[in-house]
């Protein structure tokens, strides 16, 4: 273990800081690695006029109107770390079973490949290199991206056998191609990479 490890005591108390921090926040949130929502408890009498939500690029305000905002990058709070989608991020005002209702806020991330370490740059942040993200299958990538994925499998299993790769099989293919195409000429002592 390298001195710069911190020993499982002292990374237990900083995942429980960490948990004391977010607890402390006056929202709760979480996130995938392509959205971030953010619930908020607020009185159960009141409508959706009655509040203010403003989602930006990179700013959001949120709270009960003529009351300071529960989140405001607008202020101080400091803003969105990264940019959101505004196109494609929402919220709603739901009644819970205890009689209060809840602010629920959607932003889809604009980079769909990076965690959020915080929801407003102001905040405490959390440790994201030890988020686990949740298992996929390659049903659910897009097309191109299952190509490239699929690419990069066969070509490790090729390694591991000791076999070319899909790029090295290319190239040997273009060579013997040109090598059928110009038989005039002597590859016997060509160094080919």
């Amino acid at each position: 273990m390298a001195d710069t490890d911190p020993t499982p005591e002292q990374e237990a108390a900083a995942r429980a800081k960490e948990a004391q921090e977010q607890a402390a926040l006056p929202y709760k949130w979480n996130q995938t690695i392509g959205d971030l929502d953010i619930t908020m408890t607020v009185p159960g009498n009141l409508k959706g006029r009655d509040l203010v939500v403003e989602i930006k690029k990179q700013k959001l305000k949120a709270g009960i109107k003529g009351q300071e905002p529960i989140i405001d990058t607008t202020t101080n709070q400091g803003d969105l770390p990264h940019a959101i989608s505004t196109e494609e991020s929402t919220w709603t005002l739901t009644s819970s079973p205890d009689g209060t209702k809840t602010v629920e806020i959607h932003l889809d991330k604009a980079n769909k490949m990076e965690w959020w370490a915080h929801v407003v740059t102001g905040a405490p942040k959390i440790d994201v290199s030890k988020i686990t993200p949740e298992s996929s299958k390659l049903s659910d990538l897009d097309g191109e991206t299952r190509g490239m994925v699929e690419k990069m499998m066969y070509d490790q299993r090729q390694k591991e056998m000791g076999l070319p790769t899909s790029d090295d099989q290319k190239k040997a293919d273009i060579l013997k191609q040109f090598q059928s195409q110009h038989p005039e000429l002597d590859f016997s002592n060509a160094k080919i990479q």
